[in-house]
């Protein structure tokens, strides 16, 4: 690849898609549909690999090109290197990485949401309202969270 912006109609495709799984991420998240979203993630996987893959090649020619290998050097070849078109491109990848990002920090904070939800369940569970010790027995019989035992010594 001679030319930096020769990925840029593929990152921006890929994005595009990514945004868009994202959109349906953040609705299974609220809908708490974990089937779901467990098919879901290995599509979102494969697109942040092809996106990575994409920008490795663009930032290789931009370094081969004397740019810094990166996003910086990227906005210094097109500011001085490309056409309307090509900054139209650049444009729209960067607003569609600025939408994947903020669905990504929302996306997370859901995540957080429902992981402090399960908590707050697996600690009722565990210690039933009004008691002070759990009642849940494990594998060999023995209550979880016990406190100290009486035992008694024969003299």
């Amino acid at each position: 690849m001679t030319r930096p912006h020769a990925t840029l109609p593929a990152e921006h495709e890929r994005l595009s898609a990514l945004v868009e799984l994202m959109k349906q991420e953040q609705q299974l998240l609220m809908a708490a549909d974990a089937d779901a979203l467990a098919e879901l993630t290995p599509r979102k996987v494969a697109l942040v690999q092809e996106l990575a893959q994409l920008s490795r090649q663009r930032h290789a020619t931009l370094g081969g090109m004397g740019f810094e290998a990166g996003e910086a050097g990227m906005e210094a070849w097109v500011v001085s290197h490309a056409d309307a078109d090509t900054r139209s491109h650049w444009s729209g990848l960067l607003t569609s990485a600025a939408e994947a990002k903020e669905l990504n920090r929302v996306n997370g904070l859901l995540i957080n949401r429902q992981l402090a939800h399960n908590q707050t369940v697996l600690q009722a569970l565990r210690t039933p309202t009004g008691a002070a010790e759990s009642t849940l027995y494990g594998a060999k019989g023995q209550t979880f969270g016990a406190g100290a035992a009486r035992r008694f010594l024969a003299a």
